[in-house]
């Protein structure tokens, strides 16, 4: 099944769109519901989305927008818009962002099924080009040099600069590890920090704020808040058990 996510700021629509229309039947699941565009921007960035179907005209952030800012992050989702009526200018920029589909509201069953059955046979087509085998060691391999980079560099380590070492966008990158490991990436960095933090404060050579800044942190008390809200225990207490 291929996850879904329809962004409508009507709810009717949306309901509608989510509940009557069989998209099972197609190979696909709803996996989300946004009713304008920056729920809908939150969503893809949390969730690991294949399609979304959205509306052009909603409060807050369009559609367009919403296109525009996944055009320039490199993501791979693909985009349907949803509009009240076919308007070249939007059409032009839906081309621009690379949007392909545009279905005129009120949807017709038809054109939806026709346009996810399209948008299926893309996608089975993609995920056949390497073997399952294959994109399993490559995915072992990127992960791996991504947990060696945090682990070299836990103190200064960046989602943009393990990007650039594994050849891919932030956005995607930040997806992908999550996807693969079940953590997000600054989860695994504090992670990182926290056990090395550890480590240095059961040595009694370093002071506290020399272990605070070792790990990365300008402020000691963010340190603190942070060691603590890891462990459960200030450093102090870490150091000088009861």
């Amino acid at each position: 099944m291929y996850r879904l996510l329809i962004a409508e700021d009507v709810f009717e629509i949306r309901n509608g769109l989510s509940s009557y229309f069989p998209w099972k039947e197609i190979g696909f699941e709803v996996a989300g519901l946004a009713e304008n565009g920056s729920q809908a921007l939150q969503l893809l960035e949390d969730e690991q989305i294949d399609v979304l179907l959205c509306d052009i005209r909603m409060p807050i952030m369009t559609g367009i927008e919403v296109a525009r800012q996944l055009h320039e992050m490199g993501s791979p989702v693909k985009v349907v818009f949803l509009s009240g009526y076919k308007d070249f200018e939007y059409a032009k920029q839906a081309i621009i962002y690379g949007v392909k589909n545009y279905i005129v509201k009120p949807t017709q069953h038809d054109e939806l099924r026709q346009v996810f059955r399209e948008i299926k046979l893309q996608l089975d087509q993609e995920r056949k080009i390497a073997p399952k085998e294959a994109v399993l060691a490559e995915d072992n391999k990127v992960i791996a040099r991504i947990k060696a980079y945090i682990e070299e560099q836990f103190d200064r380590a960046t989602l943009e600069d393990a990007a650039k070492l594994v050849h891919m966008n932030p956005f995607y990158l930040s997806k992908y590890f999550k996807q693969k490991t079940k953590m997000n990436f600054s989860d695994y960095v504090n992670q990182i920090k926290m056990q090395r933090a550890a480590s240095l404060l059961e040595s009694l050579d370093y002071k506290i704020y020399e272990v605070s800044e070792l790990t990365g942190y300008s402020n000691a008390k963010n340190f603190t808040r942070s060691f603590k809200k890891f462990y459960g225990v200030s450093p102090k207490s870490y150091r000088q058990p009861e």
